[in-house]
């Protein structure tokens, strides 16, 4: 009897559904092996990603839900398959999103009666003419502008340090702050989870008690943060793993100009260490990963695992960065690494395994240094740089995108706010610094950093926040003149971040070690090496005991 009378409706949706099935893609209608339903986890919906103020689409944004990944095209929009019911998104020039969405449900018919497929097959026909006709899911997205500065491993923990960089950000165009989770010695601030890490005497200092509770202090305050590791400059390692070290020509350890050692950046349990150490930043709450010192030594002659050759040394800083890029898909952090300032320049690797073209394609974000004090060759037409901070940032940056096609909002530099090493010795105050920020701000870059060993900065040519009027129009007191406080053992930090401080300075790993391609009137390597040598200011040194101390810090 239902035969009967419900034959004509059965072949009618029969027939619309065969007709509608090329129309809608193949995820929409998948069955099951036994043929009981359409398996909803492989359904993908489709999103359409917006700017919040303009609510124009935005091509290109990267959405992940789970290890799905998928980029927006040029209407914002994309098909995802939901995993667990959360899409988070990011897109360069924005503040990053996550948003609940429930993930389509399976349906089983309970039996295989033809009454039953009848059934089952007109909810389809309807289902997929819901999802033909229905809006896509949007998202939206906040522009944000990132402008920073920078705290070192003893930096975040010392409580004067630390409130006097927050108040900057709190009066100030500031509104950014990179936090070192892996500083210059191989040191983590925090408790770590990673066993290598207290293994080779990475723990045994911590500066930060509670780091997932700073995260989100400072995350209340608005303010985007920033994880940087230091990658293959890491003395720990290099001397408790001499197997994964970089040696030089009779095997034995090889060290830079401040004596530290490196490890081999073709080693694979190199990159996972490090890797390991971005996740768990992603998972303390950082907005960003940062790399810095992605790179080979400079320094010659050294030995590492495999030849040192220019595409061996490329492949190894790309392989590394395509990697953590996988490895962090699931926490929707943007990644950026540090480069030289000469990288922009120069058509080679400059020696250290960087450049333009193959880093970009694994990196949100650039991060060029760019300090005049760097720039010890100069570039086309200024040959002395701390003179034009202007042209020194714009013409680089331009350089850069001419290279690489890149948006500008692909570039964020890090600029000079401690006194030149290499050149007149000059204070870098409200002029100089002032000065980048307008090469950056010609260009369109994403935003800018502020590099101070010391961590000590001033508002000196900072902007009043949500204001175009100067912080302060006269420094209450020359920026040179700022020293910081005496401070005994048993508080946070140290008066002078060791890992940081004037040694990096005077390190020349903010310069390159070829000239630039153009035609420029070069100084000898030597000379240039021998003037800089001179004019270096002192560095300071700890004491094994320092070093054995645990120092916790006063996290509010």
């Amino acid at each position: 009897m239902f035969i009967k009378k419900k034959v004509k409706e059965f072949i009618i949706s029969f027939v619309i559904l065969l007709t509608l099935l090329p129309l809608f893609p193949r995820y929409a209608m998948v069955y099951t092996r036994n043929g009981t339903g359409m398996d909803a986890s492989l359904i993908k919906r489709l999103i359409q990603v917006i700017d919040s103020d303009t609510e124009k689409p935005i091509a290109g944004a990267m959405m992940t839900s789970g290890n799905e990944m998928e980029q927006t095209g040029e209407q914002g929009m994309a098909r995802i398959k939901i995993e667990g019911e959360k899409v988070a998104v990011r897109a360069s020039g924005y503040l990053r999103a996550e948003v609940s969405i429930d993930a389509p449900q399976e349906t089983k018919p309970s039996s295989s009666t033809l009454k039953t497929l009848h059934k089952a097959a007109r909810e389809k026909v309807i289902g997929i003419a819901e999802q033909i006709v229905t809006l896509p899911k949007e998202i939206e997205l906040v522009p944000f502008t990132p402008k920073g500065l920078y705290l070192s491993f003893y930096g975040i923990g010392d409580r004067k340090l630390r409130e006097d960089a927050l108040d900057l950000l709190r009066e100030t165009e500031l509104n950014t702050l990179v936090i070192d989770i892996k500083g210059d010695r191989g040191m983590i601030p925090y408790r770590s989870s990673i066993p290598l890490a207290t293994e080779i005497g990475a723990q045994k200092i911590i500066t930060v008690r509670d780091m997932r509770g700073l995260i989100e202090s400072l995350k209340n305050e608005g303010i985007y943060t920033i994880a940087r590791i230091v990658v293959f400059k890491d003395n720990l390692l290099a001397n408790h793993r001499p197997d994964l070290a970089v040696k030089d020509l009779n095997g034995r350890l090889w060290h830079d100009r401040e004596h530290l050692a490196w490890v081999d950046p073709f080693k694979k349990e190199v990159w996972e260490y490090n890797i390991e150490i971005a996740v768990e930043a992603a998972q303390q709450g950082f907005d960003e990963i940062q790399f810095d010192y992605i790179r080979f030594p400079d320094g010659l002659p050294v030995r590492f695992s495999m030849p040192n050759t220019m595409e061996n040394r490329v492949k190894a800083i790309s392989g590394f960065l395509m990697e953590a890029r996988k490895k962090l898909l699931p926490y929707n952090v943007f990644l950026s690494a540090d480069i030289f300032g000469y990288v922009c320049w120069n058509l080679n690797d400059t020696s250290i395994g960087q450049t333009l073209e193959s880093v970009a394609p694994h990196l949100d974000y650039l991060s060029p240094m760019l300090y005049p004090s760097g720039f010890q060759y100069g570039i086309p037409g200024y040959r002395i740089p701390t003179k034009h901070p202007y042209e020194i940032v714009y013409l680089t940056l331009k350089k850069a995108q001419e290279r690489t096609g890149l948006s500008s909002f692909r570039f964020r530099p890090w600029l000079q706010a401690f006194r030149d090493y290499a050149f007149d010795r000059r204070f870098f105050e409200e002029r100089e610094i002032r000065e980048q920020i307008n090469g950056v701000e010609r260009f369109g870059s994403h935003g800018w950093l502020l590099w101070n060993p010391q961590n000590i900065y001033s508002r000196e040519g900072l902007k009043r926040k949500g204001s175009s009027v100067y912080a302060f129009q006269k420094p209450e007191r020359p920026f040179k003149e700022l020293k910081l406080p005496k401070k005994t053992k048993e508080e946070v930090g140290v008066a002078r971040d060791l890992e940081q401080d004037d040694i990096l300075i005077a390190e020349p790993s903010q310069m390159a070690s070829e000239p630039v391609t153009e035609p420029v009137t070069n100084p000898s390597p030597m000379m240039a090496e021998q003037e800089k040598t001179q004019d270096e200011p002192s560095s300071s040194t700890q004491s094994d005991r320092q070093e054995e101390q645990e120092v916790t810090g006063n996290i509010e």
